[in-house]
């Protein structure tokens, strides 16, 4: 029991608590979306598509509801065995949720993975909420054609239009969710807002910083381990990540000419590592080719995926 429970007094409302699970097409904004629910960033995010890889947890209490979303990779047609281990990933948080919010991209619409998302989740039982986001770029009468759609498609609960960027309608949404979700004690203590280990928020920090700072296939042929973590007794943390490439090729673009690219990584992670932690960080990368790693078990037991056969 939370302390919170502890001193409610008679006649106070009861705890809610439950799962919320995000998904949509790649890009929608889920993890934007998540990070501004949460009040602080739990997940990252780039312009790039495909950066969420597994499902993260970001844990928001409005009320007296605890609400735990889960912020899914993105839903496309996929290509490799990462792209059929996140699908299956994002499908999978969408079965164990007691709410599913489908995130549609309002200038995108219902093209393309929007639309095979909407026809999936036509065999899903739980109780599901439309949420349009980025309505600032889009005309109202656009907006209303767009829900009545995916309405049509889709038996929804309620239908929400936001903007995750700037908070719009955000609260509305929250209000509404912290309502649905059934009674019960809270999963974490009320100061957590992710269940995400630091080691791993910090490479998924660093692997953000990759994706921003790289083009092409480099982001998506990488992968970010932290191997070392010592806490040292002037109050800092020495951290050892391993960026790990396919080619000798990638290596050298990742590492940059002089070691430019591989020093703007480190230098914005570590600084964004050490404003989370509030104390020093001292970040040393380094880039490892290991060919075909995206069909090695091993990389995406550390990504938190299943294997797919």
């Amino acid at each position: 029991m939370t302390d919170k429970e502890q001193d409610k007094g008679a006649g106070a409302k009861p705890t809610r608590s439950g799962f919320v699970a995000l998904i949509g097409a790649t890009n929608a904004g889920k993890s934007t979306l998540v990070n501004r629910l949460v009040g602080a960033k739990v997940t990252i995010v780039s312009h790039k598509v495909q950066t969420t890889r597994a499902i993260i947890r970001g844990i928001a209490i409005h009320d007296n509801t605890q609400i735990v979303f889960l912020d899914t990779p993105g839903i496309f047609k996929p290509r490799r065995r990462l792209d059929r281990a996140m699908v299956t990933t994002a499908w999978g948080g969408a079965k164990d949720a007691d709410v599913i919010v489908l995130l549609i991209d309002s200038e995108r619409g219902l093209k393309g993975d929007a639309e095979a998302i909407l026809e999936g989740l036509k065999e899903v039982p739980q109780p599901k909420v439309l949420v349009l986001n980025k309505i600032d770029r889009v005309r109202p009468e656009e907006l209303l054609q767009l829900s009545a759609a995916a309405n049509d498609a889709v038996s929804f609960e309620r239908t929400f239009m936001i903007s995750a960027l700037n908070g719009s309608g955000c609260q509305d949404l929250m209000d509404y969710l912290a309502a649905a979700l059934p009674e019960g004690p809270w999963y974490y203590p009320e100061d957590q807002i992710s269940d995400l280990p630091m080691r791993q928020l910090a490479a998924e920090i660093t692997r953000e910083k990759l994706f921003l700072r790289l083009h092409q296939e480099i982001p998506y042929a990488s992968h970010v381990e932290t191997e070392k973590w010592e806490e040292r007794k002037d109050g800092s943390v020495r951290i050892e990540q391993v960026i790990y490439v396919e080619r000798d090729s990638q290596k050298k673009i990742a590492l940059g000419k002089g070691g430019e690219a591989i020093k703007a990584i480190s230098t914005a992670a570590r600084k964004e590592i050490s404003e989370i932690l509030e104390q020093p960080v001292h970040l040393f990368l380094f880039v490892k080719v290991r060919e075909n790693w995206g069909d090695d078990p091993e990389r995406f037991r550390e990504m938190g995926l299943d294997f797919p056969k």
